[in-house]
């Protein structure tokens, strides 16, 4: 089975520097590609400078992290590739079960493996933890992960499992099924954007897996940080056009409704909390989505057959009125 892994970069020369070497000292089974963002920060120089058995992609724009991998894997082509982000420490032997996962199942389109945190490394990390789910109203937590709440790790995840969605911080996808599905959406440019793919591969027939023997450190928060008004924006505008591309129909503007009544409740707790610009955030979030209402809603598959996408019926409620933490609890 051929494999490449893909790392997607913007002026992060010093993640590359840091990171980098782990990914090619624990990963001889794939071919290693770095696919360049339009960076200014002498990037492409470095790369080639000092590490020239890496394949160089130049993408002649940053078109964000859709866009810009779309743009890169058309010149990749391996049946699997691993979209890694370049703030990744890789493990040995982190490649073996993800292999043997797509060899033995053919309906696997993504997986995903275990994601802790490099800088506390006993925990799981923000994006994707021990794999991904959703609420009703399109919240994302995670096992090991709801909100800003972080599990220790200590074997409570270590079954494979089916999830919802792969994290984008290390997603392992099957190129045709990538492409079958039309690959990630450019229009969300960043964030949740990875959610959007595994749903339309589950409505497309496939299945989603986390993989629990290959392990990861990620940074996060490398790009945004975690309270950058700009990722609010993409966060809660995103969100929005998750919902209204993928829920089944009958049921897309009542959930649409009760998500837009929500993301108004949490811009009055950034206003109680003094953040003023993440509300702002918040309403230039939905005033985009109102621009960008027919396109997306074009975009709606023709079948839906993943119908009951959601793991409980609202992970706010869960988490800030009944006060459970975890993901064992819910």
């Amino acid at each position: 089975m051929n494999i490449a892994i893909v790392i997607l970069n913007w002026n992060g020369k010093h993640l590359l520097d840091e990171f980098l070497p782990s990914v090619l000292k624990f990963s001889a089974e794939a071919k290693v590609y770095v696919a360049d963002n339009a960076s200014t920060d002498g990037s492409v120089s470095f790369l080639k400078k000092n590490y020239p058995e890496v394949t160089l992609i130049e993408n002649s724009r940053n078109a964000g992290y859709a866009g810009g991998y779309n743009l890169a894997l058309k010149s990749v082509p391996e049946e699997i590739h691993v979209l890694l982000n370049s703030d990744v420490e890789v493990t040995e032997g982190w490649l073996k079960p993800i292999i043997e996962t797509f060899i033995k199942e053919l309906k696997t389109a993504a997986i995903q493996p275990k994601i802790l945190d490099y800088k506390k490394r006993d925990h799981f990390e923000y994006a994707g933890a021990a794999g991904g789910y959703m609420d009703k109203f399109g919240y994302p937590f995670c096992r090991g992960r709801i909100f800003q709440q972080l599990e220790e790790d200590h074997g409570q995840y270590n079954q494979d499992k089916y999830i919802f969605w792969a994290s984008g911080a290390c997603l392992a996808v099957r190129k045709d099924a990538y492409n079958e599905v039309g690959g990630l959406d450019e229009d969300f440019f960043a964030h949740q954007e990875e959610i959007d793919l595994c749903w339309r591969l589950q409505n497309a027939g496939y299945n989603i897996k986390y993989v629990a023997n290959s392990r990861i450190f990620h940074v996060g928060g490398a790009t945004l940080q975690d309270m950058n008004p700009k990722k609010t924006f993409f966060n809660f505008r995103n969100g929005l056009f998750l919902l209204l591309k993928n829920v089944e129909p009958g049921k897309v503007f009542f959930i649409l409704l009760m998500r837009m009544i929500l993301d108004g409740v949490a811009g009055i707790k950034f206003i109680f909390e003094g953040k003023f610009n993440h509300f702002f955030a918040i309403l230039e979030a939905h005033a985009s989505f109102y621009r960008h209402y027919g396109r997306m809603s074009k975009k709606r598959p023709k079948r839906f057959i993943f119908k009951d996408y959601y793991f409980i019926p609202s992970i706010v409620y869960t988490h800030y009125i009944q006060g459970k933490n975890k993901f064992s609890d819910l």
